[in-house]
């Protein structure tokens, strides 16, 4: 099965983009795409259509909308009768109402064939998937790490499992017929189309529940705080996120309940820096250990390391330590540690320290005397 495509991509529009720009850029494109206009190429057009359609139905709406922002298509598919978009999904009909209505051969029964079927039942659908945002440490990340969170969501009731009632107390809807939807013709001009929404008697469940269970009232389902494991993989990195399969919201009708995405965030580290793979810090030295030259000791993430400073080091020279980095995410090597020196000034000083400077300075000033003058900035 080909990878679905960004729905932003699908309606032309920028992440950023208003309610008002979508509701646009599909109109447009509806219009564009519509089968009746496109009879040579009608299974293409088709197809087209209903993409547009399903990327609609999420980007207009505010809270499928950030779902989507946030996981991409897995956040949104457990807000499809199915678990992937079916024409009985599209609930915004009356946003384009006009334009099938202006449409001399988009009758009654090809809107029926592409946005309902008459009495098609709703099956289980999946709960609610969930956020859960964790933050880490630089080491928890280097080495991995199991982390216990306390999570809050419903579940399924054990008393009914998540009937709502015992079997003798649930029946089918008499109002929607166990479709779980109710439909009503509308005409608009010479034109006849069909708007289909949710059955207000059992809101979308196609069952009535003449006795509730009472564990839960009927609901089928109740509010618990579970104790989960989560496993940060070594090379962890800022805002990946982890899928915990089925530690989500429980299904409102009997379906698999939904997943628990834990997003990583980093906490800043007091002396490291992070870059891929690679760390950074920066160490202080004297003016005589850069002058001279010396061995300086410097932390790494697991223990310490001799750097070598070199006579004549400059202030902001970087020094690599190879290996001794993040270790990769998939396995593949280790990155560095790069030490970045930085020469500091001597705040307090005693008398005999700064004689020695002042004779230091002249000898300095003699031997720049005997070098040739030149602009700093020329080359």
């Amino acid at each position: 099965m080909a990878a679905k495509r960004d729905y932003y991509e699908v309606l032309g529009v920028d992440r950023k983009a208003s309610k008002d720009d979508v509701k646009k850029a599909y109109r447009r494109l509806a219009m564009k795409y519509h089968p009746d206009r496109n009879k040579d190429t009608a299974k293409e057009a088709e197809e087209k259509f209903k993409e547009l359609s399903e990327a609609y139905e999420v980007l207009v709406d505010d809270e499928k909308r950030s779902r989507y922002d946030q996981f991409g298509h897995e956040g949104v598919r457990s807000t499809f009768s199915r678990g992937d978009f079916d024409w009985s999904d599209f609930t915004h009909f009356s946003d384009i109402s006009d334009i099938f209505g202006g449409m001399g051969g988009f009758g009654g029964s090809l809107f029926e064939e592409f946005f309902g079927r008459r009495g098609a039942p709703r099956g289980p659908v999946e709960g609610r998937s969930l956020r859960y945002d964790i933050e880490i440490t630089l080491e928890d990340a280097a080495r991995g790490a199991e982390k216990q969170i306390q999570v809050p969501h419903s579940v399924t009731c054990e008393t009914c499992k998540g009937a709502g009632g015992k079997p003798e107390d649930v029946r089918t809807c008499p109002t929607c017929n166990g479709s779980g939807q109710v439909q009503r013709g509308q005409k608009k001009g010479y034109t006849s189309f069909i708007t289909i929404t949710g059955c207000p008697k059992c809101k979308g469940s196609g069952r009535q529940i003449t006795k509730a269970c009472p564990a839960c009232g009927g609901s089928g389902s109740h509010q618990k705080t579970s104790a989960i494991s989560v496993s940060i993989p070594k090379g962890a990195e800022q805002g990946m996120r982890l899928r915990i399969r089925g530690a989500g919201e429980a299904s409102p009708n009997g379906g698999p309940p939904g997943d628990l995405y834990i997003v990583v965030h980093l906490a800043e580290h007091p002396l490291f820096s992070r870059d891929g793979n690679d760390l950074w810090i920066e160490v202080p030295i004297s003016f005589s250990q850069a002058a001279l030259g010396d061995e300086i000791e410097v932390p790494t993430l697991d223990s310490k390391a001799l750097v070598t400073v070199p006579p004549s080091t400059q202030t902001g020279t970087v020094f690599r330590l190879k290996g001794r980095g993040m270790p990769s995410l998939h396995g593949s090597g280790t990155g560095d540690q790069f030490v970045k020196v930085k020469v500091v000034t001597p705040t307090k000083l005693t008398s005999e320290q700064k004689d020695l400077l002042r004779r230091f300075s002249e000898t300095v000033g003699e031997y720049e005397k005997k070098q040739p003058r030149r602009s700093p900035f020329r080359r």
